[in-house]
């Protein structure tokens, strides 16, 4: 049997795309920022730190951006629109909503805290509606 080293370069290359990819896709497991995008659906980010790379910058995110990050008041990171920035003792802070809430996140959130951002191209969010659903169904959500 004759090892085909090309083969096997190729099925590696595509698994680390496919990973890195994957790390940058989350699934939307809430209807709390409908109608942007849907439970179900499946967002692109950008990382503020992917093994060593800043994709963004936090401290540059601005109101309008759609963010992930590690809320304080729930144990789940949270996917919601940056509607306010204020400086709180020196200390930027970020008010944050889903588009589908009446009210916003109940804390202000730091730049340490936001963890990812939905990529846009131009004034849309990318966004694959509903393959995401797969997911849910086997996290039990």
């Amino acid at each position: 049997m004759e090892i085909n080293y090309k083969e096997i370069a190729t099925y590696i290359i595509i698994l680390v795309i496919v990973l890195i990819a994957a790390q940058h896709l989350n699934v939307v497991v809430s209807g709390s920022m409908e109608p942007a995008f849907y439970r179900g659906d499946i967002v692109l980010v950008e990382k503020a730190d992917f093994l060593g790379i800043h994709e963004f910058d936090p401290a540059d995110v601005q109101v309008g951006d759609v963010v992930v990050y590690d809320a304080k008041w729930y144990d789940q990171p949270v996917i919601h629109r940056v509607i306010n920035i204020v400086d709180i003792n020196g200390t930027t802070m970020y008010e944050i909503k889903g588009d589908n809430n009446d009210s916003p996140d109940p804390y202000y959130v730091t730049a340490d805290q936001i963890k990812q951002k939905v990529v846009t191209i131009g004034d849309n969010l990318v966004v694959i509606p509903k393959i995401g659903y797969l997911s849910l169904w086997l996290r039990g959500l």
